[in-house]
């Protein structure tokens, strides 16, 4: 199977996946449409693939980890929400369409990421197919990654690095907090979840730490060379507000090297499985070739 149909497959069963789960609406009605605007707004469901892509390469069936990784989704669809905030980034686009603050305004849009993020957790914890101790494991490991060791510091850390001389380790601090970490996760708790040795888990997180990080280094490179039509968001934002980006610090041709050097240590890192991390080879190509 050619890895655009893989991912293409993957995508319309964590989307339906995630369709059946919000079927009911719930109340206040506002609420209810405001979560589901973001939700089903596009997007491609990287980080539950990849979580799903981990599972299977420790011999596990996919489907069997679709709560876990449909929560990992909530969870990232949650901070573009809160990202896209007056108060964070500030952005009116997202995927193409108005940002959730702008159609339903800036407390619905807040409420409406507390929603997703809590349901995350009650979402992740519904499992007939995992033992008790791997899903416990694997929470800790998500609520690390989404929290102050991961997300919610490397956000904070953008915020207060605006306008100030971009410096190598704050920028990495940044990136590997803000994005990579629940990337990381993703493969983390598809290795956890399959009850993985030690060796495989740590093959995982380092190959998920090198796309993660490469993944952002490609954002900040694309907003600066991408249309508005391609990115689904306003082109040039992080130039704007004077965020600390790779492009910033090391141009748009050296950026791309480090991008590229990254994937590479990934591949490195999972090299041991042979062919059974061969879907995760793919995508790690894939995500420095990307245009949105």
């Amino acid at each position: 199977m050619e890895l655009k149909v893989y991912l293409d497959e993957k995508k319309r069963i964590v989307e339906n996946f995630l369709l059946e789960y919000f079927k009911n609406s719930i109340q206040p009605v506002v609420l209810d449409d405001a979560m589901k605007y973001s939700v089903f707004a596009g997007g491609k469901r990287l980080r539950p693939v990849l979580c799903m892509a981990a599972y299977e390469a420790c011999g596990g069936n996919g489907q069997d980890i679709l709560p876990q990784a449909g929560a990992l989704e909530l969870i990232h669809t949650y901070s573009l929400i809160h990202d896209d905030l007056p108060a964070m980034d500030d952005d009116d686009l997202r995927r193409g369409k108005p940002t959730n603050h702008k159609v339903y305004g800036e407390a619905i849009a807040i409420l409406a990421g507390d929603g997703l993020l809590t349901e995350a957790f009650h979402m992740f914890s519904h499992s007939t197919m995992v033992s008790d101790s791997a899903l416990l494991a694997a929470i800790r490991e998500l609520s690390a990654a989404a929290g102050l060791y991961g997300m919610v510091a490397g956000q904070a850390m953008d915020i207060i690095s605006e306008g100030k001389v971009p410096q190598i380790d704050t920028l990495e601090f940044i990136h590997r907090n803000k994005t990579a970490a629940l990337i990381r996760a993703s493969l983390m708790i598809g290795g956890i979840l399959a009850e993985a040795d030690e060796q495989t888990l740590q093959a995982f997180r380092r190959y998920g730490e090198g796309i993660g990080l490469a993944f952002q280094v490609v954002d900040d490179i694309l907003d600066v060379t991408g249309t508005t039509e391609e990115l689904g968001k306003t082109k040039g934002a992080d130039d704007s507000r004077d965020k600390m980006t790779y492009p910033a610090l090391y141009g748009i041709e050296r950026s791309k090297i480090i991008a590229e050097d990254l994937i590479t240590a990934a591949l490195e890192a999972i090299q041991p499985m042979a062919e059974k991390a061969g879907r995760l080879r793919e995508i790690a190509t894939y995500l420095t070739r990307r245009t949105n």
